[in-house]
């Protein structure tokens, strides 16, 4: 018997427990199916984890949904009243929206396609068949535990919670984060591949040493002015010429890391209106930001044109409209601009290299495939194997042919002339998972009672914090963007709502030491981050883990006087200790 879905959830609505033989992702059968399984019993999971958050020091039952202090009503409501769950328990951040609450179809789809992002894909075992020929992971959740964002590692483990995306680069200049990505390995490198290929980048010989900042570049000391010291560390990251299965190898390189980030409330940022961002844009080149100009025209006083992002597949609105463009959103690097075209839709097909019908290439680079197609271990293999897809008529020619060609990237796996293979992942799947992609809730505020978290959200604004961080947006018709493949079925719907992300979804930059690849990086959205330790087990935070806490986090804005939030993380500097708590209190209760 297969456990579809374990009895681990916290907190969650109507949340149950299914077993059954089989697994089908056509939405109708599985319907009849569910009602077949209710009728035998199932067993219904019950709230049994302690609140480990840190928060519930004040009593805030009776204020939830009120006006408290300098909080509005709606602040209660992070993702507004439709994507918003009660949960504030460890497990909330795996919670359906009320709007998959109150849809039996939606709600089953949910199901169904959190299965998709919890479970191992296998190479050849249904219903999770595809996994490879190289992969980062072998599953979702592997890159996001608790479906947060991933934990700090001190080595490069294949395993469940390294959430690390390696960024390999040729610098422009000695210790550069900027350069163009090396063409022999893939935008988000693979270090595992199934027998008998070779990882493209041998994940044991990859080396992660934190160190730690001994002086500030900005001249503030590594102690507040009260005498509370604070500590800040970075990755410095190396990877061998040997660690390359590629032919030929990568030369003059660098590496940076990034961390994957939690994948709660997307829908409800794809459901912002474009014009609204766009707003948002003008509204800081007026004030004199600097922005990327890769996003930015400043002569035009108008969005660049590579700010637009344009669809990898056809697809339309939900109105069954064609939509040409969209303005770029999501990822550290602004790279999508959909979420069904997004990083949800887009990971399940690079993370794990599964196919589907809008996915018919592998994610891998001409380099490997030639290094495959000239490896004696791998052909001595399929030589030996006359069911291998690589086979040929079992010559070593034939064999060298078949891999290089079935390997290389622009090869379509269902159309061409050497082996035609089936879509991994169906339609059905595909659409279940987009349902639970943008039906993953915020949870709930807390404590907006508590007079230290008032005091922390003044002195949030006053510091200039929400210039970066906005709090509020109000999301529009949400007539979503999705590939034909899937277009005309319903997904979670979140109009005309009030939420508070905080993050103005615009590129910044910080100038850390290592900085992410290509120095700019995406407003980090606020929202939920302080379950963090109670989702997932790590309070880690920025874009690769380096900071362990708020307070890390905050003055890493204030190590360089070049970085653009330095004067805000300046003034938190300058705050007494009691009001350095309050901030935290509030990034807490947010």
């Amino acid at each position: 018997m297969r456990k579809l879905f374990p009895p681990q959830k916290a907190g969650g609505k109507r949340k149950i427990q299914i077993t059954f033989m089989t697994m089908n992702y056509c939405t109708n059968k599985s319907l009849l199916i569910l009602a077949g399984l209710m009728a035998m019993g199932l067993s219904a999971c019950k709230d049994n984890d302690p609140d480990v958050s840190g928060q519930g020091n004040v009593e805030d039952a009776e204020y939830v949904g009120k006006s408290v202090g300098n909080f509005s009503a709606d602040e209660w409501y992070p993702g507004g009243k439709l994507g918003t769950t009660d949960n504030v328990t460890a497990g909330c951040y795996e919670d359906e929206t009320p709007v998959v609450v109150d849809n039996e179809k939606l709600e089953l789809a949910f199901k169904l396609g959190e299965a998709v992002f919890e479970r191992n894909f296998t190479d050849n075992t249904e219903p999770f068949k595809g996994l490879g020929p190289a992969y980062l992971r072998s599953s979702c959740i592997d890159c996001h535990p608790g479906y947060g964002h991933g934990k700090r590692q001190t080595s490069y483990p294949s395993t469940y919670g390294n959430g690390y995306l390696l960024a390999i680069y040729h610098p422009t200049s000695e210790g550069s984060n900027d350069g163009a990505y090396i063409s022999e390995v893939t935008g988000m490198p693979q270090t595992l591949a199934n027998a008998p290929f070779l990882p493209p980048v041998d994940g044991s010989q990859i080396r992660i040493e934190w160190k730690h900042v001994t002086a500030m570049e900005s001249g503030l000391p590594m102690k507040f002015p009260d005498g509370e010291t604070y500590d800040l560390i970075y990755p410095e990251v190396t990877i061998p010429e040997s660690a390359f299965n590629t032919n030929p190898k990568p030369t003059n390189y660098a590496v940076r890391l990034e961390s994957t980030i939690g994948v709660i409330g997307t829908g409800l940022i794809d459901a912002i209106p474009q014009d609204s961002i766009i707003a948002q844009y003008k509204k800081e080149a007026a004030v004199g930001v600097e922005l990327n100009p890769s996003f930015w025209d400043k002569g035009a006083n108008d969005m660049a044109a590579s700010a637009w992002y344009k669809f990898t597949v056809p697809g339309t609105d939900s109105k069954g409209q064609p939509v040409e463009k969209m303005l770029k959103r999501f990822t550290y690097a602004l790279t999508r601009a959909s979420l069904q075209d997004g990083p949800g839709a887009n990971a399940v097909w690079n993370i794990t290299n599964v196919t589907r019908s809008d996915r018919p290439y592998l994610y891998t680079t001409n380099a490997w495939a030639k290094a495959m197609s000239e490896n004696e271990s791998v052909l001595k293999a399929i030589m030996a194997d006359p069911t291998s897809p690589y086979y040929g008529d079992g010559s070593r020619d034939s064999v060298q042919h078949m891999v290089y060609n079935l390997l290389r990237p622009g090869t379509n796996q269902f159309d061409n002339p050497w082996h035609k293979f089936q879509a991994e992942m169906s339609d059905d799947q595909f659409y279940n998972f987009m349902v639970w992609h943008r039906g993953l809730s915020i949870p709930r505020a807390r404590d907006l009672n508590d007079a230290d978290v008032q005091r922390g959200k003044e002195l949030f604004i006053s510091m200039g914090c929400a210039h970066c961080h906005r709090p509020q947006w109000t999301t529009g018709d949400d007539n979503y963007w999705s590939p034909n493949n899937i277009s005309l079925k319903p997904l979670p719907k979140y109009p005309h709502q009030k939420i508070y992300p905080y993050s103005d979804f615009v590129q910044h930059k910080l100038c850390m030491k290592n900085d992410i690849h290509g120095s700019w990086c995406r407003t980090t959205p606020l929202w939920g981050r302080g379950l963090s330790l109670a989702n997932t087990g790590a309070e880690d935070r920025l874009h690769d883990c380096r900071a362990r806490n708020e307070v890390e986090a905050i003055m890493w804005h204030a190590y360089s006087k070049n970085s653009q939030a330095y004067s805000a993380a300046a003034k938190f500097y300058q705050l007494s200790k009691k009001d350095r708590d309050c901030v935290v209190k509030f990034l807490r209760a947010i």
